[in-house]
């Protein structure tokens, strides 16, 4: 059995998470996490930034299955500044903006992701991964 007191703290272990492979389950995952851990901290979660963290975490999870072979890792937290959304996958390839239309100004179906993304979250890392492929983190504020 393993000793988890160090320094007069308190590790709690969690109950490990089912890998979501869409991103409806990501989602899922983001919106309890949120209500839970706002309810914890008694915090009011402002409905808008419910949203933005859901539609966060649909772009990285979306972006993960579609350029980077999938999820192969996930995990959310939530804490005083905001949720904290983390998406690995299987490619070394860095996320970009793209065009979002051609020469004639017409709409491209793609490139919408990760600005978005950009946009609505702080304090974005990517960080590759010691046996390939890389985890992108977001932090989303809550007030």
């Amino acid at each position: 059995m393993r000793d988890n007191h160090r320094a007069g703290s308190i590790t709690v272990p969690r109950e490990p998470r089912p890998l979501p492979c869409r991103p409806a389950d990501a989602r899922s995952t983001v919106r309890r996490a949120v209500t839970e851990g706002c309810r914890a901290r008694s915090v009011r979660c402002a409905p808008e930034a419910m949203e933005d963290a859901l539609l966060v975490t649909s772009e990285l999870a979306t972006n993960a299955i579609l350029h980077g072979g999938g999820i192969t890792g996930f995990d959310v937290d939530v804490d005083s500044h905001g949720v904290r959304v983390s998406v690995s996958d299987g490619s070394d390839e860095v996320p970009v903006a793209l065009a979002t239309a051609d020469e004639h100004s017409r709409s491209l179906p793609h490139g919408r992701g990760w600005p978005i993304v950009c946009r609505l979250a702080r304090d974005i890392r990517v960080a590759e991964l010691p046996f390939g492929g890389k985890r992108i983190t977001a932090v989303v504020p809550l007030g």
